[in-house]
C-alpha cells in the first residue's frame, strides 16, 4: 500500500467530500485505486490507459497496449475483448456493453460496441451510415505523440449516458463541416446533436473537445476543450467545459490546463490537473471551486454508487 497523506501535510487544503467513492487513475503507465488516503497499485508494466469502472464497481475496462480489455476490480482477471485499436471505454448503465472509439467506415472517429463478455464482434453504433457496412482492416495501435494538447487533440475516448440511451463523442456527422467538432448520438436512431465545433462553418478558429463524461443525473455533459481563436483574446488554454444540456450554456470548471473530468457527484468534479508541477488527481467542488490535491496520476475514473 502507498499513502500520499505525508505530501500533504502542512497544505491548507479543503477536505473531500465525505466517504469518497474508490477512484481508478493511472500514473506512469499502470492502474491504481485510491479510498480516500490510500492507494494501491493494480498493474505493473505500464502501458496501460483509460481505466473505467463497471457499473456494479466489480471490473475495470482498461486499455493495454491500445486495445480494449476488462479486468477484475483488484487487477486479476485481464481479459482482451478486441484486437481493434480502441480508445477511451465507457460502460453502459447495465454493464451488459462497452463503447469505445476506433476508426469507422468514413475514415474519421468512429463510436463501437461490444459484449462486456467479449463473446461477439464489435457493432458499428457511430456514424450511422457505416451501421451495417463491413468493419474497417484491425491496424496495430499506433502510440500517441507529440506535446499534450497534440495528443489530447485525437482523444477519442467516448461516454455513455447515465440513461443509456445516447453516448458523447469526438466527431461525428459535423466532420463534414467543421475541422473539429464532438457531438452525442442517440443509439436507437443513429441521430447525433452537435455540442461543439472549431474551425470550417465559418468558425474562425482552431480546437477540439475531447473526454467526454456526463454528470450522474444525465443533466449535464463535462469535456475537456482547448481553443485557438482569431485573436488573442479569444484562445481559451486547454481547460474543462460543463455544458447544461437542457439550456444549451457552457461555463468553464476547475483552473486552466484542467482536463479528463470524471463526475462524484452534481457538486464535485475530479480533473487531472496540474500540482506541485505534475499531474495529480483534483477533486474540483463546483459550487465554491474548491481544489483538492488527491494522488499524483491521470485519468480518473469515479466509482459508481
Amino acid at each position: 500500500m502507498i499513502t500520499t497523506a505525508a505530501l500533504l501535510v502542512g497544505l491548507a487544503l479543503t477536505p473531500p467530500p465525505a466517504a469518497p467513492e474508490p477512484v481508478a487513475y493511472v500514473r506512469a503507465g499502470d492502474v491504481y485505486v485510491s479510498n480516500g488516503p490510500t492507494e494501491k497499485r493494480l498493474t505493473t508494466g505500464g502501458g496501460y490507459a483509460r481505466p473505467r469502472w463497471s457499473p456494479d464497481g466489480k471490473q475495470l475496462a482498461v486499455l493495454k497496449g491500445g486495445q480494449l480489455w476488462t479486468m477484475k476490480a483488484d487487477g486479476t482477471g485481464q481479459r482482451r475483448l478486441t484486437t481493434r485499436p480502441a480508445a477511451g471505454p465507457s460502460w453502459s448503465p447495465d454493464g451488459k456493453w462497452l463503447a469505445f472509439g476506433s476508426l469507422s467506415c468514413t475514415g474519421g472517429p468512429g463510436v463501437y460496441r461490444i459484449a462486456a463478455t467479449g463473446t461477439a464482434k464489435p457493432e458499428v453504433l457511430f456514424p450511422r451510415d457505416c451501421r451495417g457496412e463491413e468493419l474497417p482492416g484491425e491496424e496495430a495501435p499506433q502510440p500517441a505523440s507529440g506535446t499534450l494538447t497534440e495528443r489530447l487533440r485525437a482523444d477519442d475516448a467516448v461516454a455513455w449516458s447515465p440513461d443509456g440511451k445516447q453516448i458523447a463523442f469526438r466527431g461525428g456527422e459535423c466532420d463534414a463541416i467543421y475541422d473539429a467538432c464532438a457531438s452525442i448520438g442517440t443509439i436507437s436512431s443513429g441521430a447525433e446533436r452537435m455540442v461543439a465545433a472549431y474551425g470550417g462553418g465559418s468558425l474562425q478558429n482552431r480546437g477540439f473537445a475531447v473526454a467526454p463524461a456526463w454528470r450522474p443525473d444525465g443533466a449535464r455533459l463535462a469535456f475537456t476543450a482547448y481553443q485557438e481563436g482569431e485573436t488573442a483574446a479569444q484562445n481559451e488554454p486547454l481547460h474543462v467545459t460543463e455544458l447544461d444540456l437542457k439550456t444549451g450554456k457552457k461555463r468553464t470548471v476547475g483552473a486552466p490546463a484542467d482536463r479528463e473530468p470524471s463526475y462524484r457527484d452534481a457538486t464535485h468534479v475530479l480533473v487531472t490537473g496540474q500540482y506541485r508541477n505534475s499531474s495529480w488527481i483534483i477533486s474540483v467542488d463546483l459550487t465554491t471551486g474548491a481544489r483538492t490535491p488527491l494522488h499524483p496520476g491521470s485519468q480518473p475514473s469515479v466509482r459508481p454508487r
